[in-house]
């Protein structure tokens, strides 16, 4: 049987014996929140939505009564009708919460830049992350949602999973260094993410033809050595150059575009040093702020793909291996190929993260992107954000990425550290507190370097008071999927509120 760490689940999965481990064409615990019933490969599409478990009646979708037959409120209106004059409100109320995380995302790099010109600068630029800080996020959190995609929704922990990040990173690194057979220096970088995703596709689908023969911690053992072996394998590997353990750098090509390939004028280069500024509107943004909206943009739409398919036939079966596996294939389902394909499409996203990754530094070594303890930072996002809910783990590693910075030992990018040296007298740092230890002493011991104590110290309290993750508790809050159910919230409290208002300003 495969491990079950489906802390982020959906609480109709798991409300009852009957569906753990139901039929994939019922099985209802695809769902995946923080922008997770989008349009674009989400529930709302229609068609993709599972069927309600037996002796269980669906839900109205959006609050609405059921449209198949006419009631007080509709009258003798038509079923087309109703539907069409619903469907807007529908869609507009299922789309209201990715519509403002897409909002707050796309204006973030503008506000940053308001907020630390404003008189509340140092408190600001030691609470926020830095624009450079949120590309790491974004591509780093594609590759959590990648190893989720297969651990979350299939119960299966790859502990080898950087393999496929490494991979991604080092094909555009060595193509880009003109070292591949066959691809230019100046191969297009979207034909580069490509090329290493289908490569390492591969590489999962040969490698889990072999783990999959294994379940529970066994699995996760044998990817782990998979990955091991490969680790070893680069940092040795001399083809990459007189020092391989330092990893691989590029320095012949210009820059990294993201855009339509072979079309310059539709194309933008990312990155610190080599990338493109770009004028709109009067407003000239940076090569961070560029970088930062293209990388955004491709991790949204591998995230959207992956959401698709978790929504679809496939993405259920998926579940359903995660619920039951003996029932799954019991009822006729050939779950090795199954394990295999989600394997292979969760390896295929972890490539095209490391290639982002590799595109904007320019560089990669086998320790920041091969070795074992990448899955772990990965493990650590899933986890904080929520197993099983595809958009978790991103969520989680910007939780992390954002303590981490904010306990930072250099104090880059701000951080608590350099903001109480700053702001704090002389006098105040020279105080004595116990045993001799004044408070300049007491921040030198306790905040200088020690960020991934204090990280340790929060996972281990997720673990034990937030089992489900961020989005997995906000989502048993709230009943139900968050894109649905907070909606329904805030429109059943708001006329409350409002009531109450009035009649306070009538008294």
């Amino acid at each position: 049987m495969a491990i079950n760490p489906n802390h982020g689940s959906d609480p109709e999965t798991n409300s009852g014996d009957e569906q753990s481990g139901a039929d994939p064409e019922t099985a209802n615990g695809a769902d995946a929140d923080g922008g997770t019933e989008s349009g674009v490969g989400t529930e709302a599409d229609g068609g993709a939505e599972a069927d309600p478990p037996a002796g269980r009646q669906a839900e109205p979708e959006s609050g609405l009564e059921s449209e198949t037959a006419p009631t007080a409120e509709t009258g003798t209106r038509s079923v087309e009708e109703s539907g069409t004059l619903a469907w807007p409100a529908r869609y507009a109320r299922d789309h209201l919460v990715h519509i403002a995380v897409l909002a707050v995302l796309l204006l973030y790099p503008g506000v940053y830049a308001l907020l630390i010109d404003s008189p509340l600068r140092s408190e600001l630029v030691a609470l926020l992350p830095e624009v450079e800080t949120m590309i790491a996020v974004f591509y780093f959190g594609l590759f959590a949602m990648s190893f989720d995609f297969i651990s979350g929704y299939t119960g299966y922990l790859d502990f080898g999973h950087a393999v496929f990040y490494g991979t991604g990173a080092y094909v555009v690194l060595l193509a880009g260094s003109g070292k591949v057979p066959l691809l230019p220096a100046e191969t297009p970088f979207v034909l580069l993410l490509v090329l290493a995703g289908l490569l390492a596709a591969t590489l999962a689908s040969l490698i889990g033809a072999l783990s999959f023969r294994l379940s529970g911690v066994y699995f996760a053992m044998i990817t782990l050595g998979f990955g091991q072996v490969v680790y070893v394998f680069v940092r040795g590997w001399e083809f990459i150059g007189s020092n391989p353990r330092d990893g691989l750098a590029v320095s012949e090509r210009s820059g990294f575009e993201i855009g339509v390939p072979f079309v310059d004028s539709l194309s933008l280069a990312i990155g610190q040093l080599t990338g493109d500024e770009f004028s709109v509107l009067a407003t000239t943004l940076s090569t961070s702020e560029v970088s930062y909206y293209l990388v955004g943009l491709v991790v949204l739409v591998c995230y959207l793909a992956m959401q698709r398919i978790i929504h679809s036939p496939f993405g259920r079966v998926m579940v359903a291996i995660r619920e039951n596996e003996d029932r799954a294939a019991a009822i006729g389902y050939n779950t090795f190929r199954y394990k295999l394909g989600a394997f292979a499409i969760s390896g295929f996203f972890a490539a095209i993260a490391g290639g982002l990754f590799a595109g904007f530094q320019r560089a990669a070594t086998p320790d920041s992107s091969f070795f074992f303890l990448v899955t772990g930072d990965a493990l650590l996002a899933a986890i904080i954000g929520g197993f099983g809910t595809l958009a978790g783990p991103l969520y989680g590693r910007l939780f992390d990425e954002g303590v981490r910075e904010f306990l930072s030992k250099a104090g880059e990018g701000g951080g608590l550290l350099p903001y109480l040296r700053e702001h704090l007298s002389e006098a105040t740092l020279g105080t004595d507190l116990v045993g001799g230890i004044t408070v300049q002493g007491a921040i030198e011991t306790f905040l200088n370097g020690h960020a991934s104590l204090y990280i340790g110290a929060l996972f281990v309290l997720f673990v034990l008071f937030v089992p489900d993750g961020l989005l997995g508790a906000i989502r048993a809050r709230l009943g139900g999927p968050i894109a649905k159910r907070l909606p329904d919230r805030i429109g059943e409290r708001l006329p409350e509120r409002f009531e109450r208002y009035w009649k306070a300003l009538e008294r």
